[in-house]
């Protein structure tokens, strides 16, 4: 008897790793242009970026000191990294008939510009830019950030 719950319990669970895996491989944008090195890195395997490919959650955005990289979000959000950037994409949503609309980036290296779309149009307090210092809410706004290898 204990052999068959521990069974339907494994089998319950190996229903739903799937759907953690689904979640984090969406995609939710599209590199536009890449200058140099830059690379994508997903589930720790780096992908070499070119116009194209796709970006999604969770993936981690690196330029190395010579490239710069464009992604076109779907809410057509536009982000530019330059050389030496390290940006992580945590969070993207956008089903606005649905009311659910995010997205926060996270900058731990280099620079960044950014043109928000129409997640941050839509609901301002869905958009947000970290750095290690600060935080920043886009508000249908142009905005550029630099954080130093210090972290400022």
């Amino acid at each position: 008897m204990a052999g068959c719950r521990m069974f339907v319990l494994v089998c319950c669970l190996s229903f739903f790793v799937p759907l953690v895996s689904i979640a984090s491989d969406i995609e939710v944008g599209t590199v536009k242009s890449i200058s140099g090195t830059a690379v994508i890195l997903r589930n720790g395997n780096g992908i070499t970026a070119k116009a194209g490919t796709k970006v999604r959650r969770s993936d981690w955005l690196v330029t190395g000191t010579d490239g710069s990289m464009s992604v076109v979000f779907l809410d057509d959000t536009l982000l530019a990294i330059g050389p030496d950037s390290r940006l992580s994409v945590i969070e993207f949503e956008f089903s606005p008939k649905q009311g659910k609309l995010s997205f926060v980036a996270r900058l731990i290296r280099g620079t960044a510009a950014c043109e928000t779309g129409m997640i941050g149009k839509l609901s301002p307090n869905s958009f947000r830019f970290e750095t290690p210092v600060a935080n920043i809410g886009g508000r249908g706004t142009k905005f550029a950030a630099k954080v130093s290898d210090s972290g400022k």
